[in-house]
């Protein structure tokens, strides 16, 4: 079957003929592919800047945001049947006993490092024709979210990062009054660094919970980005306007900062804006730049003497995926135009040279095995 994988020791990115898996575990589901999204994670190791073959393996098929269609399930599935929408989970656990998250079933938490992640680390990913997985590693989706499923796993991001804002925040005395009836960010402010759809996922998250929502990013005022923003009732800022240092006047202090635009130094930058008791989320995963002067100490003061709090999230666990699909069909009700226009454009297979290694176009770009139904 076909696959899109990258030979890092040729530095080969190629269209792949891949064995067709089989159920070998009665606990194990046969998948077939409808969709898989195309993120910067993939660009970058089609880049060859990282990404690990499985042990043994010369090439790894890529693909982590995925959509699929169960074909058939082994004797012990008791969820799934044929026909079913599912999402499959990126990270795997580690094998180590003494790993508490990894055999809690959060390898997202997992303390050794020694995860495998579909796609990126150790595992295939899922830009294939066919899959075998384990079922508790399969969300289903309702078919009325088929068109933006594929969304679900970079909404995980997000999510994943809200259910910690909210347990940290659970420290204080942090809801405001009447904020039942608006949503627990009621009366909170939020900035989203990034446009991408990790922040634009975020900023719909956000807004969903009744939070003040600003995008900052570097796209112009009349972008289709900053359309979308708006079209959600949130504000767009952007770079070619507004320098970081204006911020503070422009928005005043945050409650929360989202950070999804993988620029270390820009977070760093606009942490001044950040309220007593605030929490910065971290989502980028930066490349390795030139050392910063960025001012430690006042820093530090600032978290000390504000309670604030700092955090970074990658993947997520059963709760995050729980979270992206409610949310997702809130986003349906509430903006089903901004919704699908986050995903841009869907291509054959065949076009992964230029998804891949042409210059980025659109939000979310799919390859798509499928058309929708």
């Amino acid at each position: 079957m076909k696959a899109v994988a990258v030979r890092p020791a040729a530095r080969t990115v190629e269209l792949v003929d891949h064995p067709v898996p089989a159920i070998e575990k009665a606990t194990q589901v046969a998948l077939r592919v409808l969709e898989v999204g195309i993120c910067g994670t993939d660009r970058e190791i089609a880049a060859f800047e990282f990404g690990t073959p499985p042990a043994g393996a010369e090439h790894l098929v890529i693909g982590h945001e995925s959509l699929a269609e169960v074909l058939e399930v082994g004797a012990h599935v008791t969820a799934l049947r044929a026909g079913d929408l599912v999402v499959p989970m990126v990270r795997q656990p580690c094998p180590h006993a003494a790993c508490g998250p990894c055999r809690a079933s959060r390898p997202d938490f997992c303390r050794t490092g020694a995860f495998l992640e579909h796609g990126i680390r150790g595992a295939h990913g899922f830009m294939t024709e066919r899959l075998v997985e384990e079922e508790r590693f399969l969300t289903i989706v309702p078919r009325a979210l088929r068109e933006v499923a594929v969304l679900v796993e970079p909404l995980t991001i997000a999510e994943k990062g809200l259910l910690q804002l909210f347990a940290v925040q659970s420290r204080l005395p942090w809801a405001c009054p009447h904020a039942d009836a608006e949503g627990p960010g009621h009366c909170h402010r939020a900035l989203v660094l990034g446009a991408g759809p990790v922040g634009l996922l975020g900023a719909m998250a956000l807004r969903a919970r009744g939070f003040e929502t600003a995008v900052f990013s570097l796209e112009p005022d009349d972008h289709p980005k900053a359309q979308l923003v708006r079209a959600i009732g949130a504000r767009f800022v952007s770079a070619a306007t507004h320098a970081p240092a204006t911020l503070a006047r422009d928005l005043g202090p945050v409650d929360v900062l989202y950070e999804a635009a993988g620029a270390s130094r820009l977070a760093l930058q606009v942490l001044d804006l950040l309220a007593p008791n605030g929490v910065a989320i971290l989502t980028g995963v930066p490349g390795r730049h030139a050392p910063s002067d960025f001012d430690t100490d006042a820093f530090v003061r600032r978290l000390v003497l504000g309670n604030q709090v700092v955090l970074g999230t990658v993947n997520a666990g059963p709760d995050g995926f729980a979270a992206a699909i409610a949310d997702l069909e809130t986003f349906d009700r509430r903006w089903p135009g901004p919704l699908r226009g986050l995903v841009t454009g869907r291509f054959p297979i065949e076009s992964f040279r230029e998804l891949l290694l042409g210059p980025p176009t659109g939000i979310k770009n799919l390859v798509s095995f499928e058309s929708p139904a």
